[in-house]
């Protein structure tokens, strides 16, 4: 029996060993999954300048019982061109942290988008991205830019912004992630702004 007990009492220390490293793996994983939910944001301050990236999903919605995206006005020739040349469009679509539309909500874009190429499909972007997530919320940067959709990545302007993006200057890279039946377009951004950091001169 004792010799028996010998035996046994180093191999419960492996199993409390082994439980604990696949309890702090586990652990680990919950803490990397939090991080991934929280990284959408990055705020880097160098003296008076703060660049900020920022990675979201765009979620645009022209179709089904609740559109985010309404056309508003259009050209006499617009419906007869392969383009849609002319065609204005109303946004207030959803920003998300990943690309599941029932992912956290991070702001929403509101703005217009027109057609505006007569042989290529390209839109004219005025739209402001405000956002409702942590630091960030009530915050908004603009663009004001062309948005060639058919390249594989669609490099924009970023013009101004408010709150902890006032005087923003930067650009965005967006990427289409999907495309379904229904046109419903989700777009990775990923987006680099500089500011100016008003916190440290607020008489200014």
């Amino acid at each position: 029996m004792e010799k028996n007990k010998e035996l046994t009492m180093p191999t419960l220390n492996l199993l409390s060993i082994l439980i604990f490293i696949v309890s702090s793996i586990n652990a680990g994983a919950d803490h990397a999954q939090l991080n991934h939910q929280n990284s959408w944001a990055k705020r880097v301050e160098r003296g008076n300048e703060v660049t900020t990236t920022l990675q979201f999903y765009f979620h645009n919605i022209p179709n089904g019982p609740g559109p985010t995206s309404v056309r508003i006005a259009e050209a006499a020739q617009t419906n007869s061109s392969r383009t849609f040349f002319g065609a204005l469009m109303m946004i207030d679509d959803p920003l998300t942290v990943g690309p599941d539309p029932s992912s956290r909500i991070v702001g929403r874009a509101r703005g217009l988008m027109g057609s505006a190429g007569l042989n290529k499909f390209t839109l004219i972007m005025a739209v402001s991205y405000v956002f409702t997530d942590g630091i960030y919320n009530g915050s908004s940067f603009s663009l004001l830019s062309i948005n060639e959709v058919l390249r594989p990545a669609q490099e924009m302007a970023v013009v101004g912004g408010t709150g902890l993006f006032r005087l923003a200057r930067g650009h965005v890279v967006a990427r289409t992630h999907s495309i379904d039946a229904m046109s419903v377009a989700i777009v990775e951004y990923n987006v680099t702004i500089a500011t100016y950091d008003y916190s440290k001169h607020p008489h200014e």
